[in-house]
């Protein structure tokens, strides 16, 4: 019998994308033999993932899941949004985001046990049965000291799961009840506004110096005097800050307040300051850049093959 390495079983699976246990069990079956050991696992279907690791996947489900002071949010991806309406998938990726809440990051959570084996040796095994490539794209958690965190879907196909996934953490002594439902519609105006920070001072300096530069030249370009510029270019800072801030932003809900003073107003009815601290958001396949086919075309390039 050859002795079986765990040098070679990593071999066989990134080779095959096989789960460790399956790998090592074609290994096994087939006296060390490579070769044959792959042919074992491609007779088995269990060699499927690694043919599909290619395939663009920008389908698939956010899943937000939350625990009182604490949520998770993560996004796993298909290659179709049939995927996304498959109730072993659905499973998958609400159990994989409960999980993500006693974990840090994205690499932690494929790290994680999930009954026995990692997290990716299981999205691995699910590769294989559904037939379709996926991965576990992205997690964040966000937590206060006291108050809540609050989850909305948007689009939800199911509880907890849908296209666009928020959290809001509201620190305060609140009742629940309030933060609840201050927390609900601070986190529909988030899927809907999009904000990328949550106040001025945490604008990424990067993104405050491009857009100052971008102002900067605008000013010099209608041949404003120097004092005047300035002036220009500190009100638009102010008018570009409303716009990508959270707390800045207009309510959409009712249109006219800013979301400070929801959040101060909310305070007051309750009878306890309440504290926007945080804000998540995830919308499904943002930033995958998916090749759109030209079927014709793809018709055509069969036929004259």
């Amino acid at each position: 019998m050859a002795e079986i390495t765990a040098s070679n079983v990593k071999a066989l699976r990134e080779k095959t994308g096989a789960g460790m246990m399956d790998a090592k069990k074609a290994l096994v079956e087939n006296d060390g033999d490579m070769d044959a050991a792959v042919d074992w696992l491609r007779t088995k279907g269990l060699a499927k993932a690694a043919k599909k690791s290619g395939r663009v996947a920008a389908e698939g489900l956010v899943a937000v899941v939350t625990d009182g002071t604490k949520g998770a949010v993560v996004e796993i991806n298909s290659e179709t949004d049939f995927v996304s309406r498959n109730e072993e998938f659905q499973g998958f990726v609400k159990n994989v985001a409960q999980i993500s809440l006693g974990v840090s990051n994205a690499e932690e959570l494929a790290a994680a046990d999930m009954g026995g084996k990692p997290v990716s040796e299981n999205l691995t095994d699910l590769i294989s049965k559904i037939g379709e490539n996926m991965t576990l794209r992205r997690s964040a958690s966000i937590e206060v000291s006291k108050g809540a965190v609050i989850a909305y879907v948007h689009g939800a196909l199911a509880d907890g799961l849908g296209k666009i996934g928020v959290l809001v953490a509201l620190e305060s002594d609140a009742s629940a009840d309030a933060l609840q439902a201050l927390g609900k519609q601070i986190a529909m105006h988030v899927a809907a506004a999009n904000p990328q920070f949550l106040d001025a001072s945490s604008v990424d300096s990067a993104v405050a110096e491009r857009e100052k530069n971008v102002l900067v030249e605008q000013a010099k370009a209608e041949g404003k005097p120097q004092d005047i510029a300035e002036r220009m270019v500190q009100g638009r800072m102010q008018k570009f800050f409303k716009e990508i801030c959270l707390v800045d932003q207009i309510f959409v809900i009712d249109g006219e307040t800013k979301i400070a003073d929801v959040i101060a107003n909310a305070g007051k009815e309750a009878g306890s300051e309440i504290k926007l601290t945080g804000f998540l958001r995830f919308q499904l396949g943002d930033g995958i850049e998916k090749e759109e086919e030209d079927f014709a075309a793809e018709v055509n390039k069969v036929a004259n093959a």
